[in-house]
């Protein structure tokens, strides 16, 4: 290699500083590259890992969870306050309304921030709320008493995410208190001590 092949691959390697010393310049990514980047990186993922189904399911089973246990926190509010209320399940809007019920069958708002904030995650609705009074309830409304004794009919509601059909179950069992969640479309029966207790 002459001396000019050197001096000019030596050139593209290194420059001069205003001092006169040659500084060899090395090739990789800024701080500032590097940053944008990873920023761009972040942004992708947030976007996209909402939407896998991985994500739906994480929802579904907090949903159902939350659901359980605003019910028992409601059951046993009217157990040791010996107070009378109402959850109403609105199945075409998924919402969750709580009242109290006063002697004379009037109904009041509740001041519980905890039972006002009551709610389903978004993209999770409730497929349809089983009692032996009512029936299978898929449209309209469906209406759970709770009193000083707890929950007075057994409750069986299922929850899934809008565009799929994967189930959560859960169950609300009259006398006791017991609130179950159960991963599928699960039919809700009495145990069979509380079968022995109701005849």
């Amino acid at each position: 290699m002459s001396e000019s092949e050197s001096f000019l691959i030596g050139q593209r390697n290194a420059t001069k500083s205003r001092s006169g010393k040659r500084v060899s310049r090395q090739a990789g990514f800024t701080l500032i590259e590097m940053t944008v980047v990873i920023v761009i990186l972040s942004l992708v993922a947030f976007l996209v890992l909402p939407r896998l189904p991985f994500a739906h399911e994480r929802d579904l089973k907090t949903s159902a969870r939350a659901l359980a246990a605003s019910l028992r926190y409601l059951g046993d509010l009217a157990i040791s306050g010996k107070q009378h209320y109402r959850l109403r399940f609105t199945l075409v809007t998924n919402e969750i309304s709580v009242t109290r019920v006063i002697p004379e069958g009037d109904e009041l708002a509740v001041s519980d921030v905890t039972l006002n904030r009551l709610s389903l995650h978004d993209g999770i609705v409730f497929a349809d709320v089983v009692t032996p009074q009512l029936g299978k309830v898929a449209e309209g409304k469906a209406v759970l008493d709770f009193g000083p004794l707890g929950v007075e009919e057994l409750a069986v509601i299922h929850l899934k995410p809008v565009d799929d059909t994967r189930y959560y179950t859960v169950v609300v069992y009259p006398g006791s208190g017991r609130v179950t969640v159960l991963e599928g479309y699960q039919e809700g029966t009495l145990p069979e001590e509380d079968q022995e207790e109701t005849r």
